[in-house]
């Protein structure tokens, strides 16, 4: 059996990863992580393992991918945005993600990271760029500046109460405005939202310049909140 360890301050991010690696009979999720110090804990109590980590956890990852060999765990990096995996290879990560990785690719990198190959996503292919994306920007274009404000602050784990503290509405208005932008997109619930966005960077590029720009999350940074309390309202 495969121990896979989750460490991202994204809780949508880490749901979805691990409903795609929760499919595999031989893998099993064994530690999600939202802070460096449970990240730490989960890599000593779990030895052997793959851990899937971000920056955001892990600001120095030289030091955590040592920490991760000396108990015989290897390393996958989730990039930001922009990022190349040369950088996180170089101190010593065997396997390079990004956000909008898909599921068939993500199963992939970890197989072989756990048999002590190298993997690493293509982060631009040949011909591949956000103004490519004719699908996310269907979408895109399809949204209002609040539908777009509402995108942003639950891909960012935000609650339904707190999307509306942000608006300045109530919880019902943003409800109703969710089942439009589920229609709109084709999605049925907010975890399907959030990784729709994450793989449409044209759209996540839009919705974090609105949320931005309109200051929706001006006094809040990403939450960490609870898987449960990230995905069902």
């Amino acid at each position: 059996m495969l121990k896979i360890i989750l460490a991202d301050n994204q809780a949508i991010f880490r749901a979805g990863a691990a409903k795609v690696l929760a499919v595999e009979d031989d893998f099993r999720i064994v530690a999600q992580c939202e802070t460096p110090e449970k990240t730490r804990t989960a890599v000593e109590s779990f030895r052997g393992a793959v851990l899937l980590v971000s920056t955001s956890i892990a600001p120095d990852l030289g030091a955590t991918v040592a920490q991760a060999q000396a108990v015989g765990t290897r390393v996958i990096a989730i990039g930001e945005p922009g990022d190349t995996p040369a950088g996180y290879l170089a101190v010593g990560a065997t396997g390079f993600v990004q956000r909008n990785v898909s599921g068939k690719a993500l199963v992939e990198c970890v197989r072989k990271v756990s048999r002590g190959e190298v993997w690493s996503q293509d982060t631009q292919a040949p011909g591949e760029s956000p103004e490519s994306d004719i699908i996310g920007a269907r979408v895109r274009d399809r949204l209002t500046a609040k539908e777009l404000r509402m995108i942003a602050l639950i891909v960012q784990g935000f609650k339904n109460r707190e999307i509306a503290d942000q608006l300045g509405t109530t919880e019902q208005v943003v409800k109703n405005y969710l089942r439009t932008v589920y229609d709109k997109i084709g999605v049925s619930d907010r975890l399907e939202l959030a990784l729709f966005t994450i793989h449409h960077r044209i759209l996540a590029e839009a919705a974090s310049a609105m949320a931005t720009g309109a200051g929706a999350a001006s006094n809040a940074g990403p939450r960490d909140t609870a898987l449960a309390s990230a995905i069902n309202d």
